[in-house]
């Protein structure tokens, strides 16, 4: 909630387009493109399971509701935080303390407000503490046992999608491999970013490398000639979006994040779900 959203820059999408300046000449040949794979895909199906089609279309069209839908229910859950972000914003302008309200708790606020200032004198550990944590990386999807977030942060042979206190769990590994998330081959210089602030770091033909995207990693998309992330399945964020232009990913390899560096030379094969060290 503390988290400036692109509502409050009233210059964020003008810089979102800027980004696009240069891809807009290609939109029309990827809708076509896009267009023409997806009329193959049905042509090869029919072909192989002709009593089957109609049937088949009815559930993609079924499920296509299905996920809007649920995109739809993520947008009211965050138009929520959005009334919460501005209350909060506000009562740090009435009583000319900014951003310290985003470090009390509800009643506190409600006190403050009404004069009472005695738990400020909480924010200034709060703040260390938060910030101490929000240095850290992304934890792990699955922990299993006692968790040390400093002492795994530190540790070069972590995963970032699963942690075992008992030493059973997943081994680690040298190689990258995780789920084809979107078919292709691409050979590029990896970028490894850790948050959408950072999108400007990704130049055009660059390979976006991170942890997890979701919504707001979506502009940074069409730059990337590739996707690869720590976590994700075929379903995932990085993965639909990653079909829908046509680029390659690979999801949910674990340890992309730390067995990738900024401008190593990579391959990314989609359909395989590997990602090779080219050099």
């Amino acid at each position: 909630m503390s988290i400036p959203r692109p509502g409050d820059d009233h210059g964020w999408i003008d810089a979102q387009l800027a980004g696009l300046r240069d891809l807009r000449a290609d939109t029309e040949a990827l809708l076509a493109r896009q267009e023409q794979a997806r009329e193959a895909a049905w042509a090869r199906f029919a072909e192989r399971y002709p009593r089957q089609v109609a049937r088949m279309r009815a559930r993609v069209r079924r499920w296509n509701t299905v996920v809007r839908d649920r995109e739809d229910t993520r947008s009211e859950n965050m138009r929520a935080f959005w009334v919460l972000r501005a209350f909060a914003v506000r009562a740090g302008e009435l009583t000319g303390q900014g951003d310290d309200v985003f470090f009390l708790h509800l009643d506190e606020l409600l006190a403050l407000l009404r004069g009472d200032p005695s738990a400020l004198e909480k924010v200034p550990v709060r703040r260390a503490t938060h910030e101490r944590y929000a240095a850290l990386p992304i934890y792990p999807a699955l922990i299993v046992g006692h968790f040390d977030p400093v002492r795994w942060a530190a540790d070069p042979d972590r995963r970032a999608d699963v942690y075992d206190a008992r030493g059973t769990g997943v081994p680690v590994s040298d190689t990258v491999k995780g789920f084809p998330g979107a078919p292709g081959i691409v050979e590029g210089i990896a970028r490894v970013i850790s948050g959408p602030e950072e999108g400007d770091r990704l130049q055009p033909g660059e390979i976006l490398v991170t942890t997890l995207t979701n919504v707001g990693w979506t502009p940074m998309f069409p730059r990337a000639a590739a996707v690869v992330t720590d976590m994700g399945a075929p379903l995932s964020h990085a993965s639909i979006v990653a079909r829908e232009l046509g680029i390659p990913a690979v999801v949910g390899t674990g340890n992309a994040t730390m067995r990738l560096h900024d401008g190593d030379r990579i391959r990314v094969d989609g359909e395989r779900g590997t990602v090779e060290l080219l050099g």
